[in-house]
């Protein structure tokens, strides 16, 4: 014991800087006298006994009781009381005493745990003295009989270990463990019975225990032999679980067993009780003899008892019987209050105390478990001061700001413990701390940040908002004076369309603003105070500009620069959803007054098309017939979806071919069936047109060969005329750029050998750098025309087709 003493005090006294992590432990044995030496816990924690007067050292225990105390002039740790270890923690493995080794001036902790070791003070006890069993003649060998194990308060190895009989050949007795953990005995028969040999007998069973020395406990077993009633009750469960709370009144039922007995009449009928369990009372409980109903006799208390265990014994009419166990678990309510005790308190404190300055100790605790027993602790309509948890259930309350005693000269401060039951109860506690001497406030806004908003084309000085300061001084020191500051060091003085009223906050836009150039301006405010030297606080207010419908839509393809519309070559095969064109629009403003919707204005048959009105898709709405005009005119509205809404129209036309050669004819000849040429005019204006065209083409042809070599040294190749490029840039910039075709005719004056080149779309060939930024400063874009932008266009590209292929293609 000496050996084991000094180990544990050198690991605690190595593990000291730990003090608060891991405890010190000791052990005691059971039944120690009063005034007996533990050991010498100031050895242990490294401190002088001197330091324990010093620093008013106590011990404290969660129950309150006092089971061992310290010599201050020692330090030594004795024995208070006489240690019952069963009456402490009952039939507990370990039984541990916790407590805590206070140091007042300053505030430590050591954590303590005695552990009670058993010794072997009990005896097994059997629930009876006597015990009458009746067994059938006819029951076979390796039968088994229930009966009551014995009760030792003693733990571990000197509890009970064996059991044995004397004398009797009939019988055996077999003893383990069963359901968690809980013992059992049974008489086990070894040989037949005979009522005619022998019609009772009568025997000792023995419980000894494994102490040393080990002690015994005895009961007689007399055995009643009959021969009739050859089946015992048997219950349906081994172990009956119920739960009841802890105030359910009296005469509540806890749960219903239930046994069967296969004999009939007399033999067939069961009566139950509850036996009783050897120094143990259950009193609380009763059993009606006929239904197996268990009920309250008495309220319960979880804090003394959490589960009671009975056995229940049902008996035949032949006096055969069954037993069951029943564990009834006590549920717990919230019953107890949590509890506040005050353990240092500390008033007046000076008004320049630092901020976490220690005012008072305290601990709280309550009675109940679980979540009844969480306690958690809350200061009331305080800013000043704030509780912090300092070990275990031990709570401080501090100082978290500087005080002013001009401001606040007392506080009453109001702590309250509130358990997490249901309902919860709580427990308050006020403290009174008075302040002996500081001011200094500062202007403080309401808000950390301001947001205001004003429509674009506001009138002039109008009133957008207002920030709000407060100072928690008096007099001069709490007048507030507004200003504009730069809202980073590095700029110049705020933006001038701002103004804020130095003496009331209110915030003014001195300027119309313009949501297509400014959406959103940050500034910053600073509210000073007129104290020597004055104290300021900023905040930053964002003005967002809000959008109106102020700008009408514009139309980018097809392009209305041209005196004339642009025309479209349409099939007359062409089926119904044909698409002949798509109009690309884009409207500057933002949210719904950029919503685009297209509408079919007018049209030469406005039966044959139709627009698409999200996409701006024209597509025909039917097949094209011979009585359809060969020139279809087209108006298309593009409209935003803002209050009013804003359009625009695009105007276009196309042109129902039934073959593309007829592209040879000049458009001059569509323009002389309007005026009614004659036919010798019209072959005269064609031959110059062809022979005008050819010698165009040539030189076209050239001046592109040429082109595109010069733009592939320089890294770029341009696109068709200068105004489509503005526009796709626009449109590009954004986020409208439609899916666009390019289309290459080449038209010749031979035998009708006419080549229709269909090259793929131009957006997938756009630069990266359009897809990110929008495209360049200077309103310029290059498009590739083709799917191959680094070689010449040449007849045999592969990204074009010729008039057989087109026409086999479906366009949707």
């Amino acid at each position: 014991m000496a050996t084991a003493r000094q180990v544990l005090c050198l690991c605690a006294f190595l593990s000291l800087p730990h003090a608060r992590a891991e405890p010190i432990r000791y052990s005691v044995a059971e039944e120690s006298d009063s005034g007996s030496v533990v050991a010498n816990v100031a050895e242990d924690a490294g401190l002088a006994p001197a330091q324990l007067s010093a620093r008013r050292a106590r011990l404290l225990s969660e129950d309150g009781r006092q089971h061992l105390r310290l010599e201050p002039g020692t330090g030594r740790l004795v024995v208070a009381e006489r240690l019952d270890r069963e009456e402490l923690c009952g039939q507990s493995a370990t039984c541990t005493l916790p407590f805590e080794l206070l140091l007042a001036n300053p505030v430590q902790f050591f954590r303590v745990e005695v552990g009670v070791e058993d010794i072997n003070d009990h005896a097994p006890v059997f629930p009876e003295e006597r015990v009458t069993l009746k067994i059938v003649e006819r029951s076979d060998p390796g039968s088994r009989f229930p009966l009551q194990v014995a009760q030792d308060l003693d733990v571990g190895s000197n509890s009970i270990q064996a059991y044995s009989i004397s004398p009797d050949e009939y019988f055996s007795v077999a003893f383990g463990s069963q359901i968690k953990g809980k013992k059992y005995l049974e008489l086990v028969l070894e040989k037949p019975l005979d009522r005619e040999e022998t019609a009772e007998m009568d025997f000792s069973l023995i419980a000894v225990d494994g102490g040393s020395p080990p002690r015994s406990g005895t009961t007689q077993i007399h055995v009643v032999i009959i021969d009739v009633n050859d089946n015992a009750p048997i219950f349906s469960q081994e172990l009956y679980v119920g739960q009841v709370l802890e105030n359910a009144p009296e005469g509540s039922v806890v749960l219903r067993v239930v046994a069967t007995d296969r004999d009939a009449g007399v033999n067939g009928d069961i009566s139950y009780q509850i036996s009783q369990a050897g120094g143990q009372s259950h009193s609380a409980f009763e059993i009606d003899p006929m239904s197996g109903e268990i009920k309250l006799t008495k309220p319960l208390d979880f804090e003394t008892a959490e589960n009671h265990e009975l056995s229940v014994q049902a008996t035949d009419g032949g006096g055969l019987s069954g037993i069951c166990r029943v564990l009834v678990e006590v549920v717990d309510v919230n019953d107890n209050a949590p509890e506040l005790v005050v353990n240092s308190f500390s008033s007046p404190i000076p008004e320049d105390a630092l901020p976490g300055t220690v005012v008072a100790l305290f601990t709280v605790r309550d009675r109940d478990s679980g979540s009844n027993g969480k306690i958690s602790c809350a200061l009331e309509d305080q800013q000043s001061f704030s509780l912090r948890p300092a070990y275990k259930n031990y709570f401080e309350l501090v100082t978290v700001s500087a005080l002013d005693r001009e401001e606040t000269a007392r506080y009453i401060l109001t702590v309250t413990a509130t358990d997490a039951g249901s309902p919860p109860l709580t427990t308050t506690h006020t403290f009174t701390v008075d302040i002996s001497d500081v001011n200094d406030n500062a202007p403080v806004f309401n808000q950390t940040s301001y947001t205001m908003y004003v429509r674009e084309n506001n009138v002039p000085t109008v009133l957008v908002g207002t920030v709000g300061a407060v100072d928690a001084d008096v007099g001069p020191n709490a007048k507030v004076t507004y200003s504009l500051i730069p809202a980073h060091p590095t700029q110049q003085p705020s933006c001038s369309c701002i103004s804020v009223n130095s003496e009331n906050g209110d915030v003014f836009v001195l300027r119309p603003l313009d949501y297509e150039q400014v959406r959103q301006i940050e500034v910053m405010v600073s509210a000073s105070d007129a104290g020597s030297p004055p104290l300021s606080a900023n905040v930053t207010i964002c003005l967002v500009v809000v959008d109106e419908n102020d700008n009408a839509p514009l139309v980018l393809y097809p392009s209305q620069d041209s005196s004339s519309p642009s025309s479209e070559l349409v099939p007359v095969m062409a089926e119904a959803g044909y698409l002949i064109t798509k109009v690309v629009a884009v409207d500057t403003d933002s949210g719904q007054n950029s919503w685009l919707s297209y509408h079919l204005l007018r049209a030469t048959d406005p039966g044959l098309f139709v627009v698409g009105a999200q996409s701006g898709e024209v597509r025909l709405r039917r097949s094209v017939t011979e009585r359809d005009a060969v020139k279809q005119k087209l108006v298309v509205l593009v409209r935003d979806n803002g209050q009013p809404p804003l359009s625009a129209t695009a105007a276009m036309s196309a042109l129902l071919l039934s073959d593309f050669s007829d592209m040879r004819l000049p458009h001059s000849s569509l323009a002389t069936e309007d005026e009614g040429s004659s036919l010798t005019m019209y072959l005269i204006i064609s031959l110059v047109f062809i022979s005008l065209l050819f010698l165009v083409s040539t030189a076209a042809f050239v001046i592109c060969k040429v082109c595109k070599r010069k733009e592939l040294k320089d890294g770029h190749v341009l696109y068709g005329a200068s105004n489509l490029q503005t526009n796709l840039a626009d449109a590009a910039a954004a986020g409208t750029l439609p899916h666009a075709y390019c289309y290459e005719v080449s038209l010749t004056t031979g035998s009708g050998n006419s080549e229709f080149k269909f090259l793929k779309p131009i957006l997938p060939s756009l630069p990266p750098q359009l897809h990110a930024t929008g495209g360049g400063t200077n309103n310029e874009l290059d498009f590739p025309c083709g799917p191959d932008t680094s070689g010449d266009m040449e007849p045999d590209n592969p990204g074009m087709l010729s008039a057989e292929q087109f026409n086999s293609l479906s366009f949707n």
